[in-house]
């Protein structure tokens, strides 16, 4: 079970940065962006699924997580978490756990045999549940998982984020909109600042993902990605 300690909301962002860094899940390289399902290049990659195979600092983090949780929303606020297939599973059941609650898991869409069920675990109607993700860019997988849920007969009005990408306002309108509160530990501002403290990468990189952190549509549209997301 959860400790019950609550370390301020900067000082959790510092060390999650520092711990992503640490176990090199961080990735700059502005001479050769890395180019996501949308369409976007990045100079940044970050890969939070690391963070499973290292116990200390997942337990760090977990412990974060429920802290964040807890201050921010409430002791009493959930009847069930949820993970989103895949990465946001492992993380579900480890954050169950420190808060003492049944956990499912949703698939991206029905299995297409058996069943045919996208929610696996025993969800009750009504249930007010809490939907966790490794990681969230705009919100548009996570509320794939919220919909679901919703469609089952249950309250989602809350979601943790272990990293949330922090640069795109489109991803507040959404959250906003989608009635959800996002709760997170860190965002790229925060392990881009950890990173120039540590100088971990030149400091023509860092200035490279600066650009790209302050205007990511724009640097990807010079560097050959596209200039608006898909939808927009």
């Amino acid at each position: 079970m959860f400790s019950n300690t609550f370390p301020d909301k900067a000082k959790i962002a510092e060390i999650v940065a520092n711990q992503l860094l640490e176990i090199k899940a961080v990735h700059f390289n502005a001479t050769e962006p890395y180019k996501f399902a949308s369409g976007m290049m990045s100079p940044v990659y970050i890969d939070c699924r690391k963070l499973i195979s290292y116990p200390r600092i997942r337990s760090a983090v977990m412990d974060f997580a429920a802290a964040t949780i807890m201050s921010e929303a409430g002791f009493e606020q959930f009847d069930c978490i949820a993970g989103g297939e895949t990465a946001g599973i492992p993380f579900a059941a480890f954050l169950a756990e420190r808060l003492g609650l049944p956990m499912i898991y949703v698939r991206k869409k029905p299995k297409g045999h058996g069943r045919n069920a996208q929610i696996e675990g025993e969800l009750r109607e009504g249930s007010r549940v809490l939907v966790i993700e490794d990681l969230t860019t705009a919100g548009g997988s996570m509320f794939t998982f919220i919909e679901a849920i919703r469609a089952a007969g249950c309250t989602v009005d809350h979601g943790i984020a272990l990293f949330y990408y922090g640069i795109f306002s489109d991803a507040e309108k959404r959250f906003a909109n989608g009635k959800v509160e996002l709760h997170y530990l860190a965002t790229w501002h925060d392990v881009l600042a950890a990173a120039t403290k540590k100088q971990s990468f030149d400091e023509a990189t860092l200035a490279s993902v600066k650009a790209f952190l302050d205007a990511p549509l724009e640097w990807s549209g010079k560097h050959g990605g596209v200039s608006e997301l898909p939808g927009q």
